[in-house]
């Protein structure tokens, strides 16, 4: 199958990269792991289960519209989605070729792909809009089962209307929070407490951008009814820094912070749960970009993300990035870079021009500077390091101990994360240090007494293969799936090429 556009994920910023290329006359293919276009953000049950269908969701009309018009491209033929498709390789090519790269596909847990489906797709160009996945941080008993990140217990419900938990305790940093917490007291969980380890107060330097993104305070207003409704306590300065239990969590340790997070003594205190909800932050997933080469940087609330330009286009010539790929900074400065970078790459590959409008451009910077607001209040503060104790597991998979990871730098020379990854085999698991990366590239810099930079978090962000992939994808003949017949038609029901 060749395509003039290929776009990895059907999230926002990948959605509307779609339709914005495909509205201009451009062929594109549209590659996601989920079974159902939105993303983590527009996560949504299947039509087989009853329940709500998220229409009260924020923004959830201009994704409705933007999900029509998926729909009308496809029928069209003017879009070719692949749901159910996992990206594992991505091959770049001479500037001569007729397409610059070749995407090399698999199945995914849910939707499998089955013999005779697509399994290559070629493109004269790419935008990368991969999005990004929770960022938990280690303390002693998060091991435990009942112990969820925060996107985990949100997919949960908003995937197949799944509550967590009975008792549930949500904890960390950051705005996401709140929507997980009134998600789960709406759908009939106790929530015992949302612990936020920053203060927000701090948005106070920034009165004149957090005044131009009063839809945002609005939707947090909105949250913060529901939690006041349920009666759900909200205490800032507070985390988790302690998970018990015997086969599952039972119960957790809060502690009162100072402002490095440094527990404060005799501010501790015990809370009966049996689920748990943690996240600061996000880590956007870079496996494609950095396996091209794309150029890269440690952004505001320190996540390596992707170095673009006004256009969308990174360092590599053909490739675009969007969304959480290039700054975590929410859904509708994702939909505003995916519409960016659709329009770029239709005015590269010679399609009718759509110069960017002043009002998306505008839009963009407006939203980029209050994701950096963002990041500064909810930044990540050294103290964590200081909840962990020898025998904390840093890494889950490979049951690494801070001990391990902490003697690998100290006492047998490991300089930065990868070779203390090589010694200690901290994210050489089953997750291949998707889970544990961030954490282990800090602590290891923190041993070395200097801040984690690209090359230390690069080393945990490079894998052979980006997405894990069947052995009996990679035994199938690509031509068997990907090849086109004689008259151009996909034999793997994707449409018309």
């Amino acid at each position: 199958m060749t395509r003039d556009l290929a776009v990895i994920g059907a999230g926002p910023a990948g959605l509307a990269a779609a339709v914005t290329a495909a509205a201009t006359g451009l062929r594109v293919v549209l590659v996601d792991a989920g079974a159902r276009p939105g993303g983590q953000y527009f996560r949504h049950p299947p039509d087989t289960l009853a329940g709500p269908r998220g229409a009260a969701r924020h923004g959830w009309a201009e994704f409705a519209r933007l999900r029509d018009e998926l729909a009308g491209h496809v029928a069209a033929g003017r879009i070719t989605h692949l749901a159910g498709h996992a990206v594992w390789h991505v091959e770049a090519h001479s500037e001569e070729a007729d397409a610059r790269f070749t995407l090399h596909l698999g199945g995914t847990g849910s939707v499998a792909v089955s013999s005779g489906a697509v399994r290559e797709v070629r493109a004269r160009a790419l935008v990368i809009a991969a999005g990004a996945h929770d960022r938990p941080l280690p303390f002693p008993g998060w091991d435990l089962p009942g112990v969820l990140t925060a996107g985990g217990a949100q997919a949960l419900l908003k995937g197949s209307l799944v509550v967590a938990g009975r008792r549930v305790v949500v904890a960390g940093t950051g705005p996401f929070l709140l929507p997980v917490a009134a998600g789960l007291a709406s759908a009939g969980a106790r929530v015992e407490g949302v612990f936020e380890a920053n203060r927000p107060g701090r948005f106070a330097r920034h009165g004149a951008r957090v005044l131009r993104n009063a839809g945002k305070l609005a939707e947090g207003a909105g949250y913060a009814a529901v939690l006041l409704r349920h009666r759900v306590p909200y205490r800032v300065g507070h985390a988790i820094v302690a998970a018990h239990g015997d086969d599952a969590v039972e119960s957790v340790t809060v502690a009162r912070l100072d402002r490095d997070w440094t527990p404060v003594r005799g501010g501790e205190r015990v809370i009966e749960c049996d689920a748990v909800a943690v996240g600061y932050g996000f880590t956007p997933q870079l496996e494609i970009p950095v396996e091209l080469g794309c150029a890269t940087r440690v952004d505001a609330d320190g996540s390596l993300v992707v170095v673009v330009d006004a256009a969308q286009r990174t360092s590599v010539p053909g490739v675009y990035a969007a969304g959480e790929t290039t700054g975590v900074g929410g859904a509708p400065l994702a939909l505003t870079e995916g519409r960016l970078a659709g329009q770029a790459v239709a005015a590269a590959l010679g399609a009718p021009p759509a110069r960017p409008s002043r009002r998306l451009l505008a839009r963009r910077a407006r939203l980029r500077a209050f994701a950096a607001t963002l990041h500064d209040a909810y930044a990540v503060r050294p103290g964590w390091a200081g909840w962990l104790r020898p025998d904390t597991l840093v890494c889950r998979c490979e049951e690494v101990p801070y001990g391990r990871l902490d003697e690998a730098v100290r006492e047998l020379g490991a300089i930065d994360p990868r070779a203390a990854k090589l010694i200690s085999r901290a994210g050489m698991g089953w997750c291949q240090g998707r889970i544990c990366g961030y954490p282990t590239a800090c602590l290891t810099a923190r041993i070395r007494k200097r801040a984690p930079d690209v090359a230390d978090l690069t080393g945990l962000a490079r894998r052979p293969l980006a997405q894990p992939v069947r052995l009996g994808d990679l035994a199938e003949d690509p031509a068997a799936g990907g090849a086109e017949d004689a008259d151009g038609a996909d034999p793997g029901g994707g449409g018309p090429c």
